[in-house]
């Protein structure tokens, strides 16, 4: 049988068995080396100690407090100092740093080679907090002028909306900026990146969110409605250059339309078109030209619902022609929008005609309202609100059965008056009506049978 000798010098193993038992040494060794020290990579609360003895470490650490020095990195590329000598900072000596060393298993050394092996200790530096909190209380980024952050926006121009970057500014979280150097000065870091840890206060919206261009197209979807409103031969055309000045972006990038605006603009086009109480210049029967005001006859705008209709069209960006909505019409829409069929009663002369489509259907005398007893009839243009035959009227002290009713002015109207046996003169001043036009059988039942709802009724005195 041969030695050992001789099978290692005989055959490969032999070496084989040499490298293996060498580099088991050299691990061993090394090991033994960690019994002492700490692994590679190793760092505490920001103090690198890697390869250090147990015995070096508080030296190391208390040199590195020395001269410790946080640096702030502000927006903008600004930077300040909080130095560890400004606010106190000491080597706390009953720590418990061996409690870290215990921690790294000396036979797991070779770890240590491809991760770093960082550890914090609560209680590993001291600091006067009263000095950090007025140390930080002088740092330039708290005492300048504050420009605050600013979601991004819409601008319109040349008929569309565009977006307008974002302002980050520089206002900052001061419990977040205390929270983040405390928590820096602990672990020992030596840098802090204000940003980074959310420091600063910072727009909600950025050109780059999603919702921006959603908004972006709901406002160009706004303004690309183009309503025509029709008046007759007049037209007012409302586009983009009067909608945009409605419309505004709120802190969540929603958009607000401006009802208030709206209904203003509502209101402006029924204070230049509507025509009801206005006064109009009227060729009387008798030749004479007279002016006439007040009524409820013509045109009115019924502002709420077309306000509504109008936010509606908005939002849905549509074109279109259209009359406004109405809440009563008028004949027509030209000068006299009183037209060529009406009721014309002159209270002076206590006289009556009826014209239809420009020619006189029926006229006479008739008896109205008693001013001695404060029941004039109103002056002014009404129209017929509806005609009802066999009809019972009533008021406070009287109940009368009248043939033909044609109400113009709430209870007021024109009707026959089997009463009388007489009409016109001055019969009206102390024996007149309670504020009705009384007319002979003939003349009520003609205008019955021909006049329609909605014809003007035109009072007026000379």
């Amino acid at each position: 049988m041969k030695s050992i000798k001789a099978v290692l010098k005989s055959k490969p193993i032999g070496k084989i068995i040499i490298i293996v038992a060498s580099i088991m040494l050299s691990y061993l060794l090394i090991s033994l080396l960690f019994t002492t020290h700490y692994f590679f990579n190793t760092t505490i609360n920001g103090v690198n100690v890697s390869l250090k003895s147990l015995d070096d470490t508080n030296n190391i650490i208390k040199t590195y407090i020395k001269d410790y020095k946080l640096k702030l990195i502000e927006r903008d590329g600004e930077t300040e100092e909080i130095l560890g000598q400004d606010i106190g900072m000491q080597y706390n000596e009953k720590n418990n740093i061996s409690e870290i060393h215990k921690k790294q298993n000396q036979f797991k050394w070779i770890s240590s080679f491809f991760s770093n092996q960082e550890y914090y200790l609560d209680d590993l530096f001291l600091y006067n907090k009263e000095a950090l909190e007025n140390r930080i209380s002088k740092l330039n980024c708290l005492n300048k002028e504050v420009i605050e952050p600013k979601n991004v926006s819409f601008e319109y121009s040349n008929g569309s909306y565009e977006e307008v970057k974002e302002v980050y500014g520089n206002k900052i979280y001061k419990d977040k900026l205390n929270e983040a150097i405390t928590l820096s000065i602990s672990k020992g870091n030596i840098t802090l990146d204000l940003d980074e840890n959310l420091c600063y206060d910072n727009p909600k919206y950025t050109l780059s969110s999603r919702k921006t261009m959603t908004t972006k197209n709901l406002l160009n979807k706004c303004i690309s409605a183009k309503i025509t409103y029709l008046f007759g031969d007049k037209r007012e055309i409302l586009d983009s250059d009067t909608i945009n000045k409605w419309l505004s972006v709120d802190e969540n990038l929603d958009v607000v339309i401006n009802e208030k605006l709206i209904k203003e603009y509502v209101e402006a086009l029924g204070k230049k078109y509507d025509t009801v109480g206005i006064s109009r210049k009227i060729k009387a029967s008798t030749g004479k030209i007279i002016e006439v005001n007040g009524g409820f006859y013509g045109w009115k705008i019924n502002c709420a619902a077309e306000k509504k209709s109008l936010l509606e069209s908005i939002k849905q960006g549509e074109s279109l022609e259209k009359e406004p909505i109405y809440s009563q019409k008028g004949v027509c829409r030209e000068e006299n929008d009183i037209g060529s069929s009406y009721v014309e009663i002159n209270i002076t002369r206590q006289h009556l005609w009826f014209y239809k489509n420009g020619k006189l259907i029926t006229q006479g005398e008739v008896v109205t309202g008693d001013p001695s007893k404060g029941n004039s009839t109103k002056l002014g243009v009404y129209m017929v609100n509806y005609k009802e035959k066999d009809s019972t009227l009533r008021g406070d002290n009287y109940e009368s059965k009248v043939t033909y009713w044609m109400p113009f002015n709430g209870n007021i109207g024109i009707h026959d008056a089997s009463w009388r046996y007489s009409f016109g003169g001055n019969i009206y001043i102390g024996n007149g009506t309670h504020g009705c036009v009384n007319a002979p059988l003939y003349l009520a039942k003609t205008i019955f049978n021909n006049i329609e709802e909605g014809t003007p009724i035109i009072c007026y005195e000379e």
